[in-house]
């Protein structure tokens, strides 16, 4: 992953006709290839910017660059970018409208003049890297939520973008789902596509992104390395964010003796019970037990859960 930025927006505001701001200057960048997390709250702006990026939404003011040239807003402009930026929407019924999984993922590079055969092509690459292989022929009308999901997906990917924009792709997905489509992004981001998503989940963003931009009251409040959230508890509450889950676990450990005060944070739950598991029995003479130490922590933090 290079530090080349893809899309930058510079002090972006947007106003809706009701007069209500979208965006009240935002501004982030976006690194080539990377894995990029929009975290905060409902109402805080993450849709409209991603709106935004694509080309649905334009800025009232401000400016948004791609590959340091401003966006053309022209017919042919935005139809070049978005064959460069795909947007997948939260509900996908917004986005399927064909009556066969084929013909809406087909219907992209239909449009774009391409020969048949490059067409069909580009239908069974897209479908087998969100393993629909399978269902190509399948109604639309007969998937379930998260087949849906990952349709919308192979329908942009069949556009063949550099940048993939998906808001809230977890939302209304069982854990199964969830697992699934994760194993699709990190499919798409090994392949080098740079990938921005939104989510108010604070412990799946810590783990999965390289790159978190905290969004509250239309303005990107912070944005920094993930493995840096642990100091960044201002801007998160600021935003309506707590630490995520691992990390206030960890802080109990090293508060009661059980990890050193100098362990890495680790960024998941797995990586945590990975490290416990190396240290050796002398860090745990005594101290409380882990089972115990876990359950004390969850009791306090009502609602956790170990989730994606």
């Amino acid at each position: 992953m290079t530090t080349r930025l893809i899309l930058e927006i510079c002090n972006v505001r947007h106003v809706y006709a009701t007069g209500s701001n979208g965006l009240a200057g935002c501004s982030l960048n976006i690194r080539q290839g990377s894995r990029n997390a929009l975290l905060g709250a409902n109402g805080s702006g993450k849709t409209t910017l991603l709106q935004q990026l694509n080309g649905l939404l334009r800025p009232t003011s401000g400016a948004i660059l791609i590959d340091g040239a401003p966006l053309d807003y022209s017919r042919n402009g935005l139809a070049a970018l978005r064959r460069r930026v795909g947007l997948v929407f939260q509900n996908p019924d917004r986005q399927l409208f064909s009556a066969s999984v084929c013909e809406d993922v087909s219907f992209g590079p239909l449009n774009l003049g391409l020969d048949e055969a490059e067409v069909r092509e580009r239908v069974a690459q897209s479908l087998a890297a969100v393993g629909m292989t399978a269902m190509a022929e399948r109604p639309v009308h007969h998937l379930s939520f998260g087949q849906k999901k990952r349709v919308c997906i192979a329908g942009v990917l069949a556009m063949r973008p550099e940048v993939l924009l998906l808001d809230e792709p977890m939302a209304g997905l069982d854990g199964a789902a969830q697992t699934e489509l994760l194993a699709v992004l990190d499919d798409l981001s090994g392949r080098g596509i740079t990938i921005v998503l939104s989510t108010h989940d604070v412990d799946f963003a810590y783990r999965w992104a390289d790159d978190i931009h905290v969004l509250a009251a239309g303005r990107c409040i912070a944005s920094f390395d993930a493995g840096r959230l642990p100091e960044q508890e201002v801007a998160l509450q600021a935003a309506g964010q707590s630490l995520p889950a691992v990390v206030e676990l960890c802080r109990v450990l090293v508060a009661r003796g059980m990890l050193p005060p100098t362990a890495a944070a680790p960024r998941s739950l797995d990586q945590l019970a990975a490290s416990l598991a190396d240290m050796p029995s002398r860090h745990f003479v005594e101290t409380l037990p882990l089972g115990a130490a876990a359950h004390s922590y969850c009791d306090g933090r009502r609602g956790w859960t170990r989730r994606h």
